[in-house]
Order: structure tokens, then C-alpha cells, then sequence
């Protein structure tokens, strides 16, 4: 690969770098692509951004599946690598007691991120700001590639906190919150990385800001499901959304943290104010709620926020 096979940013949209998992959520009669990088990504190019996901797969069905569906977006996919080992990453979905059980697997083509790849792409994307987690990082391969990714930029950096057991331990939350700028977690997560860092604090407004202190963030956000989200920033001024007001009953949760961090990068990038872009991403991750599965299979879904929001 050189930097001419890297598709160069179009029409003048804000370039985000994405960098971690894909994963399809395997059920026994389907398969659905999945993964926060991936999700935060497709809304990022349903709002008018222009989103790149450096990530791996296999070489197998499921990255034609994945391939096909970010043609159908209309997403660039010139820095997914291509594992000729390892499979695109699978969730096993276990059907028990009339509710499922996820479980992660191991040694997947996205543990196997290549640093050097990686470097090449980053270096010619040049992008307005970059997106990382926490899976992705639970190989040594991929984490050193991350470091690259990291290293390469100096634009804001992203991190979207997913503790997802047991693929996590306080040196990988560490490092994360090191080369951090922003950060977004829930408010179990908040515990969990207070503990881990011994960060004292009656509430958790008080831990959010004892955490942004000692790893000199800018900003931390918490989501708190249906009760909305709040912020902390290094001015410790503290903006809350409240809860979210639904129009119809909630069908599931999943992504709606994903849908939450997609539009906060959103309003980032287009200099909205904290407290509008908590509330328009807190009204976003609400709608999302009210259908099934992590993102709209329509682009319609987007077209009234994109109208109110004027994107």
C-alpha cells in the first residue's frame, strides 16, 4: 500500500480517524455488524462528516458483509487491513433463560492491527480529530499500533471508554487516559476507574473531576442512560442534559452510547456549545432507543435532526 491508495478527504468534509474493532454480533439465524468504532463511524457519515475506520479484518464472508455495507453508507473502507489468518472480529450470541449472553472471542484480525500500515495511513488522512476504545487494545500488536495512530496527529483525541469483561485491567485504562483529550464513559464505568485510580470524591461530580485532574484532560462526559448525560471540563464548570424525553416506549439500548458519542464529536467539530451538543446528543441517543438494534438500516432516520441542526 502507498498514500496514493489511501482516497484522499471529498468535498471539503471534516476528516475523523476511527481506529479499533469491527465486529459482527453472531445470532443463530443472522449475523449483524456491529462494533463502537464501526457505529460511531456510520453516524458520523449519515451527519456529513467524512469518517475512516483503520481497523482488520479477516478474509472471510464477513468482511465482504462489512465491505458491502460501508459501500451501501457511502463510507470510505481504504484502511481496513486485510488478515490473512485471523477471522473478522465475532461476538457469539448465546440465547439462555429467554435473554442472551455475549461473549467476546478471542484472537481476532482486529488484535492484529498493523503499526506500520497504520502509520502510513494516519500520516495521509491528516484528521481533524481521532477516535479510540478500549477493546481494541487487549493485544499487543494492536496496541502498538494505536500508539502510532496517536503519536502521528496533533488533533484532539477521543476516547470511548467500553469495559467489557475480561478484556480490560487498569493498565489498559491508564495508557487510555494518558494520550487522552476528551473522554466518554457511563456512569458504572466512572466507579470502576475511580476505584482503580483511588480518586476521592463523595459524588461522582467530584470523581469525574479528581479523574480529569490527574490525567489533564479537557473533558470528561459521563452518560447515565435515561437519565441523560453531564460534563466536566479543566474550568471544572459542569453542564448536564437532564433526563431524555422519549416520544416512543424504548425497544433496546444498544449503541446508544455510540449514537451519544457520534453527535458530541458532531458538535465538536462544528463549534456548537457544550450544553446544545450534550442535549442534541442526548435527544439523538434517546430516538435511537425507540428502534431496534444499534443504528438505522434507513438514512430517513437521520434527515430531521440533520434538518433541525442545519447539516
Amino acid at each position: 500500500m502507498t498514500l496514493d491508495d489511501i482516497q484522499p478527504p471529498r468535498h471539503g468534509r471534516k476528516v475523523v480517524a476511527l481506529f479499533g474493532e469491527v465486529l459482527a454480533d453472531i445470532f443463530p439465524d443472522q449475523s449483524v455488524l456491529g462494533g463502537a468504532p464501526f457505529n460511531v463511524a456510520r453516524h458520523l457519515q449519515a451527519f456529513g462528516l467524512y469518517p475512516v475506520m483503520i481497523t482488520r479484518t479477516g478474509n472471510d464472508a464477513l468482511r465482504d458483509d462489512l465491505l458491502r455495507e460501508m459501500e451501501r453508507l457511502g463510507m470510505d473502507n481504504s484502511c481496513v487491513q486485510c488478515d490473512p489468518v485471523y477471522p473478522t472480529g465475532q461476538v457469539q450470541v448465546h440465547l439462555e433463560n429467554g435473554s442472551h449472553r455475549f461473549e467476546i472471542l478471542p484472537d481476532q484480525a482486529y488484535d492484529h492491527i498493523h503499526a506500520g500500515v497504520t502509520h502510513m495511513m494516519t500520516l495521509a488522512l491528516k484528521p481533524e480529530l481521532v477516535y479510540f476504545g478500549t477493546l481494541a487494545q487487549r493485544n499487543m500488536t494492536s496496541r502498538l499500533a494505536l500508539d502510532k495512530f496517536l503519536s502521528d496527529g496533533k488533533c484532539p483525541r477521543f476516547l470511548d471508554i467500553n469495559l467489557r469483561s475480561p478484556w480490560y485491567n487498569k493498565h489498559t485504562v491508564r495508557r487510555s487516559l494518558l494520550r487522552a483529550d476528551i473522554v466518554k464513559m457511563n456512569e458504572d464505568e466512572l466507579g470502576i476507574v475511580s476505584k482503580y485510580f483511588k480518586i476521592d470524591g463523595q459524588t461522582p461530580e467530584e470523581k469525574a473531576s479528581g479523574l480529569l485532574k490527574q490525567f489533564a484532560l479537557d473533558q470528561l462526559l459521563v452518560t447515565c442512560g435515561e437519565k441523560g448525560a453531564w460534563l466536566v471540563n479543566r474550568d471544572d464548570a459542569l453542564f448536564d442534559t437532564g433526563p431524555a424525553s422519549l416520544r416512543q416506549p424504548i425497544i433496546d439500548t444498544v449503541g446508544a452510547g455510540d449514537a451519544f458519542a457520534a453527535v458530541f464529536i458532531v458538535g465538536l467539530l462544528n463549534r456548537w456549545e457544550t450544553s446544545l451538543t450534550l442535549q442534541r446528543a442526548n435527544h439523538f441517543a434517546s430516538a435511537l432507543c425507540e428502534i431496534r438494534g444499534g443504528a438505522p438500516q434507513s438514512h430517513d432516520f437521520y434527515i430531521p435532526f440533520k434538518k433541525a441542526w442545519k447539516l
